[in-house]
């Protein structure tokens, strides 16, 4: 698992797994958020396969899916949320990092 620090609360990885979360638990990390829609490849992870595997180590989780719209005004305001109501420090991870860096970097304006 290759974690990249955006910023001091916030990191992003490519797409992890349920038994990922016990080394990201053990980073720091408080919570997660999945980028990447369920089913792009047959064998990727559900999401709700990883927040019970998260919400059991006391992690909080959250589903916001960037397809293939790209980043959309939803998604940055669903981020702003998640961002304004989670946990610190946040783990965002997709497939490779790009949509979970992407949609934190769009949030930029909003938050501050």
């Amino acid at each position: 698992m290759d974690l990249r620090e955006i910023s001091q609360t916030y990191s992003v990885a490519g797409q992890i797994s349920a038994d990922d979360l016990n080394a990201i638990k053990a980073a720091g990390f408080k919570s997660v958020v999945c980028h990447r829609p369920d089913g792009e490849v047959p064998d990727q992870p559900t999401f709700d396969s990883i927040k019970q595997a998260a919400e059991a180590m006391g992690l909080e989780a959250r589903h916001i899916p960037i397809g293939q719209m790209g980043v959309t005004a939803e998604a940055v305001r669903e981020m702003v949320d998640a961002i304004e109501e989670m946990p610190a420090p946040m783990l965002g991870y997709c497939r490779s990092g790009a949509r979970s860096t992407a949609v934190y970097q769009h949030t930029a304006h909003l938050r501050n």
